[in-house]
């Protein structure tokens, strides 16, 4: 008589002879990730050396999308070939270090895009940028200053009393311009928040103009044909003093005889021509600033000194030769009408008038002054220090 076969004996066996099979022939099931290929993967940085076993399916699975064919015959004394993962990282990044490198963009600009059509489409950024601090009383002349730039400028309006739509009422081309309001608030407090390097990086050049300028004699592209050829980095337009007030440094009053100057030499104020505001000087009403000399105006300027006073007194800090990339270009000059416009925002002997604003015009200078010293003191001790 046959026994039958116990099915609690049947399933013990095989599971007895599989353990057997399974420690003679050893196969990897689970790949060897031995770095971080995953975002969220723990690495030190640079380019990271990762082995990735293919001995089981799971690991050539797992491999095959990270493999390099491209290195001829594999190694043939190991089973894990080592690939290399790129996980390069600038300590400088933030967060966007979380992103591939290729879809971070780092830099913007003023010009405006429309909502509809393809953006390949759209029209291209300008060369350049003109920004103007404006209030709506002196639209007259801020619509002759715009029109003496051409169509290669993005330009942006800085609007200190509130008014921005009836620009739009008046002025056609105000609908094609970038507009930015905040009440009571100066040139340079807006150029601090909306001029970042990061924003105009593509611009060649920035002009931060003030809006009571007399645009008669100007252009602003032969004007740059001047800048480019002598090299100037940072300039403006000399002042016309038939018109309008007497500048305050003769350095920058226009001379009939020259296309360009970068010095008051033989001036009658000028005690040292190789000293600022000598040479090597320009005043803030009108600056016009090279992209990288605007990198490091912006970062000179002060968040809290809203003014500007004297910021152009230390321009030159932000050329290599303030003697050679500093000048006045007579060619294309300017009038200054010199209209105290922020100091009417306010009341007479009320809080915020005219007189208020004039006292701390004076504060933030002594203020700015006292900072670039200690700046200055702090950089030399550190180097001393260094040395030692």
């Amino acid at each position: 008589m046959k026994m039958k076969a116990s099915p609690v004996l049947t399933v013990l066996f095989a599971a007895a002879a599989g353990f057997l099979v399974g420690i003679s022939f050893p196969v990897d099931i689970t790949p060897k990730l031995q770095c971080g290929i995953l975002p969220w993967s723990s690495n030190s940085g640079g380019v990271a050396n990762c082995s990735v076993g293919h001995s089981s399916r799971l690991g050539r699975l797992w491999g095959a999308p990270f493999r390099n064919n491209s290195t001829g015959a594999p190694n043939a004394t190991s089973s894990a070939p080592i690939v290399a993962v790129a996980a390069v990282r600038n300590p400088r990044e933030g967060a966007e270090r979380r992103l591939p490198p290729g879809i971070v963009v780092s830099e913007s600009d003023l010009h405006l895009r429309r909502l509809w059509g393809s953006p390949r489409e759209d029209s291209p950024t300008g060369k350049y940028v003109l920004a103007l601090a404006v209030g709506y009383g002196e639209r007259e002349n801020v619509n002759a200053t715009v029109h003496k730039f051409s169509d290669n400028f993005d330009i942006v309006l800085f609007h200190y009393d509130g008014h921005t739509t009836e620009w739009d009422e008046q002025f056609e081309w105000s609908k094609e311009v970038a507009h930015v309001s905040a009440r009571k608030q100066t040139k340079w407090w807006f150029a601090k928040r909306f001029l970042h390097p990061s924003m105009v990086a593509p611009y060649d050049y920035v002009f931060l103009w003030d809006e009571d300028l007399g645009v008669d004699n100007f252009a602003a592209e032969p004007y740059l044909d001047i800048v480019r050829r002598h090299g100037l980095e940072i300039s403006q337009p000399g002042l016309d003093t038939t018109e309008g007030p007497a500048p305050m440094y003769d350095v920058t009053t226009r001379k009939n005889s020259s296309e360009m100057h970068k010095t008051d030499a033989g001036g009658e104020h000028c005690w040292d021509v190789h000293k600022r505001p000598c040479s090597g000087f320009v005043e803030m009403m009108a600056p016009v600033f090279s992209r990288d000399a605007w990198r490091c105006v912006w970062h000179m300027i002060q968040n809290d000194l809203v003014h500007g006073w004297p910021i152009d007194s230390y321009f030159w800090r932000c050329v290599d030769d303030p003697e050679e990339q500093i000048g006045v270009v007579d060619a294309q000059y300017i009038v200054h009408r010199a209209v105290p416009t922020l100091q009417g925002e306010g009341d007479k002997g009320k809080p915020g008038g005219r007189f208020e604003v004039r006292a701390r015009q004076f504060e933030e200078l002594e203020a700015f002054n006292s900072r670039f010293a200690n700046a200055d003191k702090e950089l030399t001790n550190r180097s001393l220090s260094t040395l030692n």
